[in-house]
């Protein structure tokens, strides 16, 4: 009898700490499943206001806090931007002084918490950066998916689609500069944005099947005058252009691919993103098996997207080794595969999604290059 009750305690505990592990793995896989947009990512630190004066703000001393360039600096119920760190300005040993450039909306407090966005601007196209626009609505699989039109007098549109943590305005930091050069830009919001259909189970699935609403983005441009486009995408928006580029039935019509941070591997970016939460390292196996069955992901699907010898079309790749959510190193193989077809720009001391941020007027040489012959 002894033994029977003690195999079956055995059982019992064996049961719940394997319970345990499956909900362990879900609630890791949440990092990046549940992603919300204009949310920072997992691991992106929260940093203390310490004090403002004219034209300076002074942060928690953090590697973040000290990245080279231009970033959006938000809050609850804040946004400004910092430009970059001013070395001379007095602060103490735990504190760093970045330019204050402006505050867009809300106020900055000392004991304020904040955090880094690649999010310079927000708002819309005309109250940020004084653009005509037009609010479009464009006919998708799950329901009506918002977008910005820019107009322009070019036969090739730039369709821009964020990624993870990300919203549609993220695409207003190259807005101008697609503007000055006569591009036609549709800034496309897909399912899970503010406004866009939810996805039926309100999880992000890393570009697998958002990739479809990029698709009907494509057909909108086409129908309304685009001869060609060139897909911009950030992040899991550059995974959607690699799916479009392979997959849509207007693929004819993709002239070029731009790929900012681009997750070329979802199970190692889900890997990273569960470490940021402090996931134990025996328990990223479960998140990556808990979302592939909460979602259906695969990686086979992926890596067909990725492969070298499916490249159709001419590719720039922005991307940068301090991009811990992505890797850089994934970005250099498949540019080293096709070096006829793809390009990649390097960008350092630039963490996922801000290869714009950390250097401006480099990453917008890199697209001048890159266009010029597209249009």
């Amino acid at each position: 009898m002894r033994t029977v009750k003690a195999t079956a305690a055995a059982v019992t505990v064996a049961l719940a700490a394997g319970a345990a592990s499956v909900a362990a793995g879900r609630l890791a896989s949440d990092a990046a499943l549940k992603a919300p947009p204009g949310r920072p990512l997992a691991g992106e630190p929260r940093l203390t206001v310490h004090a403002t004066a004219a034209g300076q703000i002074a942060l928690t001393r953090d590697l973040a806090a000290l990245r080279p360039g231009t970033y959006g600096l938000a809050g609850d119920g804040s946004h400004a931007v910092v430009g970059p760190v001013l070395g001379t300005a007095a602060h103490s040993a735990d504190t760093v002084v970045r330019r204050l450039e402006r505050v867009t909306h809300g106020t900055l407090e000392p004991g304020d918490k904040v955090w880094l966005t690649p999010n310079v601007h927000v708002g819309d196209p005309r109250s940020a950066l004084g653009l005509d626009h037009t609010d479009v609505h464009i006919p998708g699989e799950l329901g009506t998916l918002p977008a910005w039109f820019l107009p322009g007098v070019r036969d090739t549109w730039v369709i821009t689609v964020h990624g993870l943590g990300a919203t549609r305005e993220l695409s207003m930091n190259v807005m101008e500069f697609l503007a000055d050069r006569r591009f036609p830009v549709l800034a496309l919001g897909y399912r899970g944005d503010l406004g866009a259909p939810r996805q039926p189970d309100g999880l992000n699935h890393l570009g697998e099947t958002e990739w479809r609403d990029l698709d009907a983005a494509i057909r909108h441009a086409v129908r309304h005058g685009a001869r060609n486009v060139v897909l911009h995408g950030w992040s899991t928006g550059a995974t959607m252009a690699l799916r479009a580029a392979g997959h849509s039935g207007v693929r004819e019509r993709i002239r070029g691919l731009i790929l900012d941070s681009p997750v070329l591997s979802w199970e190692t970016t889900l890997r990273a993103l569960a470490s940021a939460r402090r996931t134990p390292g025996a328990l990223l196996p479960l998140a990556v098996r808990a979302a592939q069955g909460r979602t259906g992901l695969h990686g086979d699907r992926l890596a067909e997207a990725v492969d070298p010898e499916l490249l159709k079309v001419p590719t720039l790749i922005v991307h940068g080794p301090d991009d811990t959510v992505a890797p850089w190193a994934l970005s250099r193989r498949l540019a080293a595969a096709r070096p006829d077809l793809v390009a990649l720009h390097t960008v350092p001391h630039a963490p996922h999604g801000a290869m714009w941020n950390a250097d401006p007027a480099g990453y917008e040489e890199a697209l001048r290059r890159f266009l010029t012959p597209l249009m």
